[in-house]
């Protein structure tokens, strides 16, 4: 399927999509949402967009999306109860690291990944693609000897080229990584987040956060897939 999913590729971009007040109708969600996850060792808060809280919202989200991206499907886990999930909200008090949205099912053709900014933030994209399951990558070999669970990321090092990293660009955006986990990544985008901008991203593109976060940065990712 890689030939399908790669001609669906596009390079990032930023859209306007969702006005002030939409804006506001989906901080207002998130907070009315259950907890559910709070990830100590990466130091987030995850929630989940579940269907019909607001359902005048559900509505509008997905056709908005629509009319950029498209037919799409969801692939943001579900359950029977509430079907399809819309999106995962991150409460990050701690930079991610580097790793990618790939997804879990090898047959499923993946499509784009939706960033909407609710705060201020940076998000590291690079040039280099990663085609295979969702992925941390790391050079501890104590990570790399651990089995990843059913629904979790893998774990690898295969990311890693020769050329050293630019470290102008480390010292400014990513001083949480080891400079050596860089080796042979090329940067394609800095974004910094913008409150009523959205970024849209293939999903087979490695990248994390910046190491600049003032106090926490608040967002919403949604995976979608063809």
């Amino acid at each position: 399927y890689l030939g399908k999913i790669q001609s669906y590729e596009s390079a990032p971009k930023i859209f306007k999509i969702f006005s002030e007040k939409e804006i506001k109708m989906i901080i207002d969600l998130y907070y009315i949402l259950p907890e559910r996850v709070f990830n100590k060792k990466q130091n987030i808060k995850k929630k989940v967009w579940i269907q019909n809280y607001n359902k005048e919202l559900d509505e509008l989200y997905y056709n908005k999306l629509k009319e950029v991206l498209g037919d799409f499907k969801m692939d943001t886990l579900g359950s029977k109860k509430d079907g399809d999930f819309y999106g995962i909200f991150h409460e990050s008090f701690s930079p991610l690291k580097l790793h990618v949205d790939s997804g879990f099912v090898e047959k499923d053709i993946i499509y784009k990944q939706v960033v909407t900014p609710l705060s201020e933030g940076e998000t590291v994209i690079f040039k280099n693609k990663w085609y295979g399951r969702s992925t941390n990558f790391t050079i501890d070999q104590n990570e790399l000897k651990l089995k990843s669970e059913p629904g979790k990321n893998d774990k690898s090092c295969d990311h890693l080229g020769d050329e050293k990293f630019d470290q102008d660009i480390y010292n400014k955006y990513l001083s949480h990584e080891k400079i050596d986990n860089l080796k042979g990544l090329k940067v394609d985008m800095i974004y910094k987040w913008k409150v009523g901008e959205t970024l849209i991203m293939d999903r087979s593109h490695i990248h994390c956060s910046s190491s600049n976060i003032k106090e926490k940065k608040l967002g919403l990712t949604t995976f979608t897939k063809k």
